[in-house]
């Protein structure tokens, strides 16, 4: 027997732009709450950087960042463009890190300034910055052209001009 609601539940129901879909909690006791509908804007202001940038369906777009909402938006902005969003875990050492970006071939990374873990805080991009500098000793063509850093713990921050954009301002730029 079918029910009569088996139409009302196929139906694709979109969420109330105003609902929250993401809710962060970090540290030192910070919350981030994003609705839908800012998530979705971020995504698309993300996805627009990507692309003049340079990335295109099928390029692979690598996320070195800690578990904070950018993640989770440059995830979404990969998948407007069909592009390949490759995980780097903060966790991996220089030497590994080096190696999986000469694997990749990946024409964007995103990663932060630095991040909290346990109290403290640590360092993401100066770990980056080494990896890359070792990747380009051995083999400079496969770096990526751009590195976005998003700026999580307001540290400062080596920088290569031409390479390294801010985050916020790329998003921000439209």
């Amino acid at each position: 027997m079918i029910s009569e609601h088996a139409d009302d539940a196929r139906e694709v129901q979109e969420p109330d732009a105003s609902q929250i879909a993401l809710t962060w909690s970090g540290e030192p006791g910070r919350l981030e709450e994003l609705t839908h509908g800012m998530l979705l804007d971020q995504a698309e202001r993300a996805a627009a950087a990507l692309t003049r940038f340079g990335v295109r369906a099928g390029d692979r777009v690598a996320v070195h960042l800690p578990l904070v909402p950018e993640s989770v938006i440059a995830t979404l902005a990969c998948g407007r463009l069909d592009a390949i969003r490759t995980t780097l875990p903060v966790s991996l050492t220089v030497p590994e890190l080096a190696a999986r970006i000469r694997e990749s071939g990946i024409r964007v990374l995103i990663t932060a300034d630095a991040a909290f873990w346990d109290g403290s805080v640590r360092p993401v991009k100066p770990v980056l910055d080494h990896a890359l500098a070792r990747s380009a000793a051995m083999d400079g063509s496969s770096l990526p052209r751009t590195v976005l850093v998003v700026n999580r713990c307001s540290r400062p921050v080596s920088w290569k001009p031409g390479r390294d954009k801010w985050w916020h301002e790329a998003l921000a730029t439209n």
